[in-house]
């Protein structure tokens, strides 16, 4: 069976942004850190994976060299909009539009790829956004995360924060809503435009619909990191079970620790120790590259 395995790649700024952090518009990084760690860590592991780059990113030439390495490496890059706004999927057509192009022209500088494959900040979609990535010929759309603790996730993360009313609004769909648990947990056709796109869902637990993506584990780990390896296995062999072909999702914070980002600590997974923490993830990846054959998520689609 094979699997999809891939990073987004939030950066600090983006994280305080949606927190509603001051500073954040001076576009403090990690990238020069982050990239080159992971990079080595899956090219010890053998695998390839793709990189939802943001546009914001790419433009600034500070992370221009840390961005180079990634093809190079043979990584696939990804589409993750230009300002990761997780209310992008409210503007209109033309707006969001507008959006993708930016970033694509970025992206592309920066890497020398141009993405054919989308991921929403924050979990967000809408059948506006659906429909302009059918018309720029994308592959892929994977914003779907098809479980229905989107809006208990959302509240807990709304207690850290400090955000006006108008700001919680604009969040109002953050980690998605109950009803996406009854989404497909598998990868399915969407019709637009007179074109087919298909939707790669971040997979949840067969059954249970809870997230099994590697932050999720993290903030089991703080309880019990044997816990935490148990829970994925778990989801492993029920997507065996299943048929289900996972697409397992990566976030920076999986491997920084809050020494390397102190304005980050209020992300579930940041207490842990670093040195467990790192074990937990190298373990879940070991995990998942026993049983399946990892992928990009294009080359996924493709096979």
């Amino acid at each position: 069976m094979k699997a999809a395995l891939s990073l987004d790649l939030d950066n600090k700024w983006s994280y305080m942004k949606t927190h509603g952090d001051a500073g954040w518009d001076r576009f403090p990084t990690y990238m020069d850190v982050l990239i080159p760690d992971t990079l080595d860590v899956f090219r010890k592991l053998d695998v390839k994976i793709t990189y939802f780059v943001v546009g914001q990113d790419a433009d600034l030439e500070s992370n221009r060299e840390a961005f180079a390495q990634l093809v190079p490496a043979g990584h696939e890059i990804g589409n993750h909009s230009f300002h990761h706004e997780p209310w992008m999927h409210r503007r209109s057509g033309p707006e969001i539009d507008g959006e993708l192009a930016q970033a694509e022209e970025s992206i592309a500088s920066a890497t020398g790829r141009i993405p054919c494959g989308f991921r929403g900040p924050g979990f967000v979609r809408s059948q506006t956004m659906v429909d302009v990535l059918a018309s720029r010929a994308y592959l892929y759309d994977a914003s779907s995360l098809p479980t229905f603790i989107g809006p208990l996730a959302r509240a807990y993360y709304f207690r850290s924060t400090k955000l006006q009313e108008n700001e919680r609004r604009e969040r109002h769909d953050l980690f998605g809503q109950f009803s996406d648990g009854f989404h497909p947990n598998r990868r399915y056709p969407l019709h637009a435009n007179g074109r087919v796109l298909h939707e790669i869902p971040v997979t949840t637990m067969p059954g249970l619909r809870v997230p099994i993506h590697v932050s999720y584990v993290l903030y089991l780990a703080t309880v019990s990191p044997k816990l935490a390896l148990a829970y994925f296995r778990t989801a492993v062999a029920l997507c065996k079970i299943t048929g289900t072909e996972p697409s397992i999702l990566l976030h920076p914070l999986d491997f920084l620790s809050s020494r390397q980002s102190p304005e980050l600590r209020f992300f579930p997974g940041m207490t842990l120790d670093s040195g467990i923490k790192r074990d937990v993830v190298l373990r879940v990846l070991h995990i998942l590259t026993e049983d399946f054959e990892v992928m990009p998520l294009e080359q996924f689609v493709r096979s």
